[in-house]
């Protein structure tokens, strides 16, 4: 019974670190990567972009022309350094 609770108060504390994320995305960064997303003919939900400690973003769930999903990793200049197909 411990070890379930401490597990569940763990994962409480860990909730708001992932949900934060999302947060530190400024508006113009989410204009520029919808619009480098635009010229890529893909698009996603605003709300799944994470930003990385080097100061890039993480992009979950992208759906590209053709219908084909993919998690993009964009550098801090909103250049592609990563594509992993889902």
């Amino acid at each position: 019974m411990k070890t379930l609770a401490t597990t569940l108060f763990c994962a409480a504390l860990a909730v708001p670190a992932f949900a934060a994320s999302h947060e530190d995305v400024s508006a113009e960064a989410v204009a520029k990567i919808e619009t480098t997303l635009a010229d890529m003919k893909c698009q996603m939900d605003p709300d799944d972009i994470e930003m990385t400690e080097d100061g890039g973003y993480d992009l979950d769930d992208v759906i590209c022309e053709g219908g084909q999903q993919y998690d993009i990793e964009l550098d801090a200049e909103f250049k592609e350094v990563g594509r992993r197909a889902e």
